[in-house]
């Protein structure tokens, strides 16, 4: 007898990760530095709060079924603030609204893919994306990136076949923290266009993009919605992450086949976390926009204390939105540093391997460092932490 969909991926990393947890004591001087989970802890701001309480007590529709692709004011001003922000003409109909990001990738590839079809995926890559393509059967076809993690256009036509549905991206990158460049994503969508396939960009860190404006011209291309799957998240901007309530911008046709998914698995969004994302994108502008200098101060941050690290014969490959993702210089694979971290320094971090095709070495050679929970200070302290660890080095490469 064969496994079953779930037992054909991995467990999910971050719940793993928290397992190597069980047993340790933090003494009070050093406190667990939690660096694992790129998720704000945080409330939403207070103003939204009592927005929300106010849903609660006296919207009847926050507590009963909506429409399977969001409710129609939503869709609206998603698609008024991105025809601003973007420079193009988006319309309601090609706006869903989803039960966070995660289920939008789940629904557009089940719309777009069937088992034994191919999608590819830049290495490192987000595990949750290579999770649900296991789990429906599509091949993840890593696609490797460069020196400075970024993809290849021309790497990637090499890997298209017959049963290639997609590419997807993610800008800013999770895990990499890397902004991807407009003219590579463009490159990636006209890629996509002449072969007949979807470029999905998943853009749930856009709002911590280092640069203003627009971060790419797709959707001022002809006919971008018959190619582009945008692809959306209101957790990180508004600290929703526990009403789940995501987004997918693309063509009316496609949302269509994923609203077949949406209806199955969850009939429709949260109406509260819908209402709350509304009122967020009307009223939290001013508040978002300082968000995301909190956010880019604590990139600062990483780049100033990252000389300590390099001294050392750490790397740091690439930090931006609320990501570092940087090359250890020790013996031992990031799989058991990683869990080694824990005990030895405090440090809650994920190891490259988890973003990896099993076996690819770059893996082993890597971590995560999820700063969005942690100020100047607290990053201060995780690279004193990291400075002092007494792990074996790794040998000089190519050394014999």
């Amino acid at each position: 007898m064969s496994g079953s969909a779930t037992q054909a991926t991995f467990p999910p990393p971050v719940m793993e990760a928290r397992r190597w947890l069980d047993g340790v004591t933090f003494p009070t001087d050093r406190p667990l530095i939690n660096v694992s989970q790129a998720a704000p802890v945080e409330s939403p701001p207070e103003p939204m709060r009592r927005a929300m309480a106010e849903f609660i007590l006296n919207e009847p529709q926050a507590h009963l079924y909506g429409p399977v692709l969001g409710t129609p004011e939503l869709r609206s001003e998603v698609a008024s603030q991105w025809s601003d922000a973007y420079g193009s003409q988006i319309s309601a109909d090609q706006v869903a609204i989803t039960s966070g990001c995660n289920q939008a990738f789940a629904a557009v590839i089940s719309a777009i893919a069937n088992a034994g079809d191919e999608v590819l995926l830049p290495t490192p890559w987000y595990f949750n994306h290579k999770m649900w393509l296991d789990m429906a059967g599509v091949t993840a076809k890593p696609i490797p990136t460069d020196d400075s993690l970024l993809p290849d256009p021309n790497v990637a036509r090499a890997q298209i076949t017959s049963r290639t549905r997609a590419i997807s991206l993610v800008t800013p990158n999770n895990p990499a923290g890397v902004e991807y460049p407009a003219d590579l994503v463009l490159a990636f969508f006209k890629l996509a266009q002449e072969t007949g396939i979807k470029l999905i960009v998943d853009e749930t860190y856009r709002d911590f993009h280092s640069q203003t404006g627009a971060p790419h011209p797709l959707f001022q291309q002809d006919g971008w919605e018959d190619t582009l799957v945008h692809l959306y998240s209101f957790s990180k901007a508004f600290r929703l992450t526990g009403h789940r309530v995501g987004a997918i911008i693309s063509s009316p046709t496609l949302l269509a086949e994923a609203e077949k998914f949406l209806d199955t698995v969850a009939i429709c969004p949260s109406q509260l976390g819908q209402y709350s994302a509304l009122w967020g994108l009307q009223n939290l502008s001013d508040w978002l926009a300082e968000q995301r200098l909190e956010i880019l101060s604590r990139r600062t941050a990483i780049e100033a204390e990252m000389p300590k690290l390099t001294a050392l014969g750490w790397t740091l490959k690439g930090c931006g939105a609320y990501f570092a993702y940087v090359e250890h210089p020790f013996a031992i694979p990031s799989n058991e540093l990683a869990p080694a971290l824990v005990k030895e320094a405090g440090i809650l971090a994920l190891p490259g391997t988890m973003f990896m095709p099993e076996g690819d070495p770059a893996g082993a050679r890597h971590l995560r460092v999820a700063f969005a929970n942690i100020d100047a200070d607290g990053i201060a302290e995780l690279f004193k932490r990291l400075s002092a660890l007494p792990f074996s080095l790794a040998p000089l490469r190519g050394a014999k």
